[in-house]
């Protein structure tokens, strides 16, 4: 299963509006015969890609999907037809798919005769590449992830508006690589405008990385045609309005699954007070500054009660830094 999330990482960010799913074939000795991941949409799902490296060799043996088998015909067959035919004696997934649409292909497997469990590592494999996808399925709207990076006393910025750079390199090369794996990076005009952004995924060498995400800007303020954010190194959306639930509608129109958010304070203060940010990924630098801009504006909260509380799933170094990753608590 840890080899079938590894597969699955590596496609994050080239699937959606699909699941980025891994599988692994075993022969019926117990040896890996066939690994695959989900190809983009129109491509072959991961068991197929898994079931064609196995061939013959797939006969009487396993399956290990980190997501239900899907059930159902869309712009592929399904793939527990592919499981049937290929005579695969035993199924394991992690995850059962939440898409009412898609979901059922435990049980057409099982009428078949084939041997099914799930739960295998659930909580680590939903928590990973299919973390945006589940949400999606499950809410119809996009995952936001709302990544900042602040000094020890929450600042974003120092007295004079200089916020470069707060965060260390190793921290930086992991956003990188984090933008690099989602759909769209958004942000407002307000940064557009102040820091000039590209919102690019780039390799430590400052090469633009393979997979580059929708640049999304939302707001209604005139921005210069120089802008960096126009660029030809990505696509790039222009939303009017500040509404976050209205960006996310459009953005889920569109096939847009998972969002990195990365505006400054008053954005990300009206996606919070909006109950529209789905896990908060902070980045503290070793530092204090006093003053200066805070990472998070008004957010709605005028007394401790009223709060909004959260969850920390991990806390871990990144460099220097700490990085908390954290998701909104069961209310």
């Amino acid at each position: 299963m840890l080899a079938a999330l590894a597969a699955s990482e590596r496609v994050r960010g080239t699937t959606s509006p699909n699941p980025p799913v891994g599988c692994v074939v075993l022969d019926a000795s117990g040896a890996v015969a066939g690994v695959g991941a989900t190809l983009p949409p129109g491509g072959p799902h991961a068991e197929v890609v898994a079931l064609r490296e196995a061939g013959e060799r797939a006969r009487g043996g396993t399956a290990v999907v980190t997501l239900e088998p899907c059930a159902h015909t869309g712009r592929t067959a399904p793939c527990t037809s592919a499981l049937l035919a290929a005579g695969v004696a035993r199924v394991v997934h992690a995850v059962p798919d939440p898409n009412p649409v898609a979901a059922g292909g435990a049980e057409v497997l099982r009428a078949a005769g084939v041997r099914v469990e799930s739960g295998l590592l659930g909580e680590q494999i939903a928590r990973g590449p299919l973390r945006a996808w589940l949400h999606f399925a499950r809410t119809g709207r996009p995952h936001v992830t709302w990544k900042y990076a602040a000094s020890l006393d929450g600042r974003s910025a120092a007295a004079d508006g200089s916020s470069k750079w707060i965060s260390s390199a190793t921290s930086r090369a992991e956003v990188h690589e984090l933008r690099g794996k989602v759909d769209a990076i958004l942000a407002g005009t307000g940064t557009v405008l102040a820091d000039d952004p590209r919102l690019t995924a780039r390799e430590p060498d400052g090469g633009l990385r393979a997979h580059q995400p929708l640049r999304v800007v939302l707001g209604d303020r005139e921005l210069p045609a120089g802008a960096r954010v126009f660029d030809d190194a990505a696509p790039t959306l222009r939303l009017p309005g500040g509404d976050p639930a209205a960006a996310l509608d459009e953005l889920a129109g569109r096939g847009v699954v998972d969002v990195l958010l990365e505006g400054g304070p008053t954005l990300a203060g009206a996606f919070v007070a909006a109950e529209r940010v789905d896990r908060v990924l902070a980045y503290l630098a070793p530092a204090l500054l006093g003053s200066g801009a805070a990472a998070l504006g008004d957010a709605g909260v005028a007394s401790v009660s009223q709060a909004w509380w959260w969850d920390i799933e991990e806390t871990t170094m990144s460099g220097p830094d700490v990085r908390v990753s954290a998701v909104p608590a069961r209310r």
